[in-house]
C-alpha cells in the first residue's frame, strides 16, 4: 500500500477505482509510440495490486476506470490485497530423460530446458510442455480439469479449451488487459451463460463473453464444465 500510495505525490499519476468491478489501479504515464505513419500513441501504466499493463491514452475514456479520492483508493486497494493469496501453485509438465532421440517430436514453440529440484531433493532436467500437447499425447480420452484448473490453463494464455456444443474458452487481450473469452454460444445459451456468471460486452458490434478473472470466476467455470463437459486441450498458435 506505501509503494502504491507513494504514486499519489506524482503530478503526473491518478488514483483510480474501477466502477464495474471496484478494483483500484495507479495510473502513470507510459512511453509513446511511433507508428508507421509518424503518428504518437500516447500509452499509459495501469499499476494494480498484482499485475501491470499499458493502455493507449485514447481507450481510457471507454473503460470504467473512474478518478477517486485517497480514502476510496485505499479502501479497494486493501480489499483486493486481502484477496490474494501468500503462496500459489502452478502445475509444470515437464519430459525429463534423454531427450535428444525425441528432441524433433516435442513442441518447438519452447526449446528451453529447465534444471528444478523438489523439496525432497530429487533433480529434474528437461523440456517444458503445455498440457494440451500431454493431453493428446497420453490419452486419446478427454481430460479431467475443475473449474480451478481450466481457469488458470486459460490465463496462462497457451491452451485453448474445447467444450461440448461447440463451446471454446481462450485467453484474448481487450483494452490491455488478458481476459478469459467464452466463444461458440448461441442466442439461446446466452442468458443461461450470463446468469451463471459471464458477463458480456459488445465490442466492434459483437456481443462477446468474458469470465470473470478473479477468483470468483472459478465457480463460474465449475457452473460451465457441469453444464458443458471438457471435450480437448489444443496448444494456442501465434
Amino acid at each position: 500500500m506505501a509503494n502504491a500510495l507513494d504514486w499519489y505525490e506524482d503530478t503526473k499519476a491518478r488514483l483510480l477505482v474501477n466502477s464495474r468491478s471496484g478494483r483500484a489501479a495507479v495510473q502513470v504515464p507510459a512511453t509513446s509510440l511511433m507508428l508507421d505513419d509518424g503518428t504518437i500513441e500516447r500509452r499509459q501504466w495501469l499499476i494494480r495490486p498484482t499485475e501491470a499493463s499499458t493502455f493507449l491514452v485514447k481507450m481510457m475514456e471507454d473503460t470504467h476506470w473512474l478518478e477517486a479520492d485517497r480514502a476510496a483508493f485505499i479502501a479497494a486497494w486493501t480489499t483486493e490485497l486481502a484477496e490474494v493469496p501468500e503462496f500459489s501453485e502452478t502445475t509444470l509438465h515437464i519430459v525429463a530423460g534423454l531427450l535428444l532421440p525425441i528432441w524433433k517430436q516435442l513442441p518447438q514453440d519452447e526449446t528451453r530446458v529447465y534444471r528444478l529440484q523438489s523439496d525432497d531433493g530429487q533433480r529434474i532436467i528437461g523440456r517444458r510442455v503445455s498440457p494440451a500437447w500431454v493431453a493428446t499425447t497420453l490419452a486419446a480420452d478427454a481430460p479431467t480439469l475443475s473449474g480451478a484448473q481450466v481457469h488458470a490453463l486459460v490465463l496462462e494464455g497457451k491452451t485453448v479449451v474445447q467444450l461440448a456444443e461447440g463451446l471454446e474458452l481462450h485467453r484474448s487481450r481487450v483494452m490491455g488487459v488478458n481476459r478469459i473469452e467464452l466463444s461458440g454460444f448461441s442466442e439461446p445459451q446466452k442468458d443461461r451463460l450470463k446468469a451463471d456468471g459471464f458477463f458480456s460486452e459488445i465490442i466492434a458490434w459483437k456481443l462477446r463473453l468474458f469470465c470473470p478473472t478473479d477468483s470468483s470466476g472459478i465457480k463460474v467455470l465449475d457452473h460451465l464444465l457441469a453444464r458443458f463437459p471438457l471435450r480437448a486441450l489444443h496448444a494456442r498458435k501465434g
